[in-house]
């Protein structure tokens, strides 16, 4: 398993661009293999975000978790996303989603009706930019020097463009997979899944048969598993599980998440969450491992009664991450 955390506070406020690099830095010099930043409305926009984060590190993967479909076009999201992975060289892990209804409907205006059809369509899209940049940089910018040919003809997004971000290579898409048809399109057209309220029983019996069959079906190789997880070390559990309650419980009250919570044993987001001590923490990691998980994308958060233990506890969350990526 791939050990990952989150460098950008998800919680009100978000993170300034000097934590969020410094988070990164961090990380990259502890071993971690990824790191991830959510888009979300009271933080950084991720893909910039990512972008500056790429200057300042130079080996670890850096993804978004993720990127709501609806706030751009795919053609210029593409643009942004290229952009990104030109100042990261190579190290982007595109995460994308189509969010949920009420999200896209009272935030962006869509309509969320046949939402797999939005999504289908918007990753083909950004398999043609990614071709495009692929057919520019092998033939010196494209037919007559002007980019690569993005030709799409669909019926929501129908494209018919040029494109070439110098220094750009193709962006694998990852996405937030969680229903039966977005598993299916992961596994016949991503490059790996993005999870979230999933414990190990609903990632061992709904997310790996369907991302699996998919797959094989498309004769492609099964993809990569992201587990986000709620994720702290403490040496009181109960307590633990207190505060991930306090933390976490709202998306028990998301149809997209209740609907995850119901297919596992856990049943609550605090049970979902990797809680405990070092040896807990490391016995459940195992037990996610087994049910296919390929990646941890660690929440991490900060239990105790009162600032000094919650250090002490956020210390020894981040050097168990780092032990477990060496």
């Amino acid at each position: 398993m791939r050990i990952g955390m989150f460098i950008s506070e998800t919680g009100m406020g978000g993170s300034t661009i000097d934590a969020l690099v410094a988070n990164a830095v961090w990380a990259e010099e502890n071993g971690l293999d990824t790191g991830w930043v959510p888009h979300i409305p009271w933080s950084l926009d991720a893909l910039t975000a990512l972008a500056i984060v790429g200057r300042e590190t130079d080996r670890i993967e850096l993804g978004t978790a993720v990127v709501p479909t609806w706030s751009h076009h795919p053609y210029g999201m593409a643009q942004h996303a290229l952009t990104t992975q030109a100042a990261c060289n190579g190290r982007l892990a595109f995460g994308i989603g189509p969010s949920h209804r009420n999200v896209a409907e009272s935030w962006y205006g869509a309509d969320y009706e046949g939402v797999i059809h939005h999504v289908r369509e918007y990753v083909e899209v950004l398999d043609a930019c990614s071709a495009a940049q692929v057919q520019a940089n092998e033939t010196d910018g494209g037919p007559g020097g002007m980019g690569g040919t993005v030709s799409h003809e669909g019926t929501l997004y129908p494209v018919n463009a040029i494109l070439d971000v110098p220094g750009a290579t193709a962006v694998p898409v990852f996405l937030a997979a969680l229903a039966p048809l977005m598993l299916k399109l992961a596994g016949e057209r991503a490059a790996g899944t993005i999870t979230w309220m999933c414990d190990e029983h609903t990632h061992a019996t709904h997310v790996l048969p369907r991302l699996t069959a998919a797959a094989v079906a498309a004769g492609r190789a099964v993809p990569r598993v992201i587990a986000g997880l709620p994720f702290a070390v403490c040496s009181d559990r109960a307590e633990g599980m207190a505060v991930a309650e306090q933390k976490f419980g709202m998306y028990r009250h998301m149809p997209n998440y209740a609907r995850m919570l119901e297919l596992g044993e856990s049943g609550s987001p605090a049970e979902v969450a990797v809680i405990g001590t070092e040896a807990q923490v490391v016995e459940r990691l195992h037990s996610f491992a087994e049910s296919g998980v390929t990646d941890l994308a660690a929440m991490t958060f900060a239990v105790g009664a009162n600032d000094a233990e919650k250090e002490r506890n956020r210390r020894r969350t981040l050097e168990l991450l780092a032990t477990l990526a060496r």
